[in-house]
């Protein structure tokens, strides 16, 4: 992304934080009846696109959750944010360690986490984590529950190729071909985490749970509701994925369009690394 982008993205959500969305300003009246009676109401992104954010937003105020769990904070941030109030996006950001996660600017999401006074449950993977996944496979690297979530299982050769083919694609067709089942293990690994982070949720909490993750880990054809349904097919779910410029992968119960922002060329990256 642009630093020019950066900043529009900076400036945006510096106004919406002083103006609250409204309920039904972005989200169709049917799909927030949708969401308010469901379990666990799973909301995808694409992460750098702040109008995603404000859906987001207003979902929260709409579903009024028991906990929200979240792709971007680790297991040990939650815990320290339940420790110490967060008064400011300043004492946030030093809280859950944001500048070192690589996600995009806290900014955007500060109106995300001030939507709720839920619990916060962190589902993100330790990079430690993700390297085990890479090297030893996702079962190894998740433990003692990876039978229970399915990852000591292969997926079918057509599931994995589809995978593969689309790490490749989201990579900019720069990935070497041996890394590609790496890849798709650290995926399955992120769903696995995010899904345990869920269910424990859901058992502390009784609900609504409300998830904030990206599209590829919300999609109801191959991510989290893939592992809800085995693991406890009796909750009711329900996920919002959201679209930019009318392109979205994968299938969701609903899906909201927001305009294209304007970014970097990802695969400029790739390029000045060959």
């Amino acid at each position: 992304m642009t630093r020019f982008a950066i900043l529009l993205c900076v400036l945006s959500f510096t106004v919406s934080a002083v103006r609250p969305v409204q309920a039904g300003e972005l989200i169709p009246e049917d799909v927030l009846t949708a969401m308010q009676d469901a379990d666990v109401v799973i909301l995808g992104e694409i992460h750098d696109n702040p109008r995603h954010h404000l859906v987001q937003t207003e979902a929260l105020g709409v579903i009024a959750p028991s906990a929200v769990v979240w792709e971007m904070v680790t297991e040990e941030g939650a815990q320290r944010l339940a420790q110490t109030a967060a008064s400011n996006p300043e004492e946030l950001s030093r809280i859950l360690r944001w500048a070192e996660s690589g996600w995009p600017p806290l900014s955007m999401y500060y109106p995300v986490f001030q939507a709720s006074d839920a619990p916060v449950y962190g589902a993100m993977v330790p990079r430690t984590a993700a390297r085990a996944a890479m090297e030893k496979g996702a079962a190894t690297a998740l433990g003692a529950d990876a039978a229970r979530y399915g990852l000591t299982v292969p997926l079918s050769p057509e599931d994995q190729a589809a995978r593969e083919a689309d790490q490749l694609a989201a990579h900019c067709d720069a990935l070497p071909v041996e890394m590609l089942p790496q890849m798709v293990s650290i995926q399955r690994l992120r769903d696995a985490v995010l899904t345990r982070a869920i269910l424990r949720a859901e058992e502390e909490t009784d609900g609504p749970i409300a998830v904030i993750t990206g599209n590829g880990h919300a999609r109801t054809d191959r991510g989290i509701p893939t592992f809800l349904s085995r693991l406890k097919p009796g909750l009711k779910v329900f996920v919002l994925g959201q679209s930019e410029g009318g392109v979205i992968d994968g299938t969701f119960d609903a899906v909201i369009d927001s305009p294209e922002i304007v970014r970097e060329d990802p695969c400029k990256a790739f390029e000045t690394q060959n």
